[in-house]
């Protein structure tokens, strides 16, 4: 018994500086990025396409887009999707994301990220961010969990507190209760359509 006890210890303490490593990594890791970004838009040689280009590139680092795609649709509709129709409901909803990532970008007007500290939530980690302007100021919660062959990335994002995966999946549901997997496909093809 009294061995069992101090193994359970040692594992304890052994887990310790994995964790505060952890969210060391996630700091580097997202202000890396995330100051990227920014130095782009601040960057007024470059033109937009260099630019977005550019900003995708980092984005695609740190966005895990397969399964951001795959928690959009959730346990309710992923699972009975063909490999076929999967692989065109992920590449359709990448190329939305992005689309929609660098469309928010084009309303970038000077802002400062205010970085705080990562936080380890059971094994993943949250970083909040503040965009601030002189006049406003809106949160970013980035959510990020460790992949085996890639290390972390970003699997959902709450702004000012509403979750990005939560909203699509919404979304996706609402066409799904009395549309098809083809309803969805052609409103994704064609999202300047559902702001008509």
């Amino acid at each position: 018994m009294k061995k069992a006890v101090f193994v359970l210890i040692g594992m304890m303490l052994l887990t310790q500086p994995v964790l505060a490593s952890d969210v060391a990594e996630v700091e580097a890791f997202l202000t890396q990025r995330l100051d990227g970004v920014m130095a782009l838009l601040q960057d007024k040689k470059l033109d937009k396409k260099t630019r977005n280009d550019k900003i995708v590139v980092i984005i695609t680092e740190a966005f895990d887009f397969d399964t951001m795609a795959k928690l959009s649709l959730g346990k309710k509709h992923w699972p009975g999707l063909s490999g076929k129709e999967k692989k065109r409901f992920t590449d359709l909803f990448i190329e939305r994301l992005k689309a929609s990532y660098l469309e928010k970008l084009d309303l970038y007007d000077d802002e400062k990220i205010v970085y705080s500290k990562p936080e380890q939530v059971k094994n993943k980690v949250q970083m909040l961010t503040e965009l601030v302007s002189k006049d406003n100021k809106i949160t970013m919660l980035y959510k990020l969990y460790k992949s085996k062959k890639e290390g972390w990335r970003v699997y959902d994002v709450e702004l000012e507190g509403v979750s990005l995966i939560t909203t699509y999946r919404s979304q996706f549901n609402e066409v799904l209760q009395t549309g098809t997997m083809k309803d969805l496909f052609a409103k994704l093809e064609r999202p300047e359509a559902e702001s008509n």
